[in-house]
């Protein structure tokens, strides 16, 4: 058995409507409407447009996302990507001129953020109605 690294392309002339699951590397230049799990990387190109989540080892982006990003390890955005949704994953980069419209979470040691609680009496910290002054 070979040690290469298996990648498949979809070209810029192909739309499909669907899962995409794949346990190796995938280049994506054309449109999807559905669902892109991925146990490689995706590498979505120049045009590639997506309409669904994404969920892969690492991602790199050059095109239009609308949907979730969730990446074992790195989040890659070109200057031409456009991506609208939330993106996780342990490490990011960014370059300039990237359109990016939603909530990120990156976190290199990959343990869940604890959900803030509210606390007693705001959490602001600002004196209460009726409590006393200092």
């Amino acid at each position: 058995m070979s040690n290469e690294k298996q990648e498949s392309m979809i070209g810029a002339d192909v739309e499909i409507i669907g899962t995409i699951k794949s346990n190796g590397t995938i280049r994506l230049d054309g449109k999807l409407e559905g669902e892109l799990i991925c146990g490689g990387n995706a590498v979505l190109g120049k045009s590639a447009q997506v309409k669904g989540n994404i969920t892969a080892t690492s991602v790199s982006i050059e095109g239009k996302i609308n949907g979730n990003i969730l990446a074992k390890d790195k989040i890659e955005m070109k200057a031409t990507a456009t991506v609208n949704g939330d993106i996780k994953a342990k490490r990011l980069s960014v370059e300039d001129g990237v359109t990016f419209v939603g909530r990120s979470e990156v976190n290199p040691s990959s343990q869940p953020m604890p959900t803030p609680t509210p606390t007693p009496g705001g959490a602001s910290g600002a004196p209460q109605p009726g409590a006393p002054q200092r």
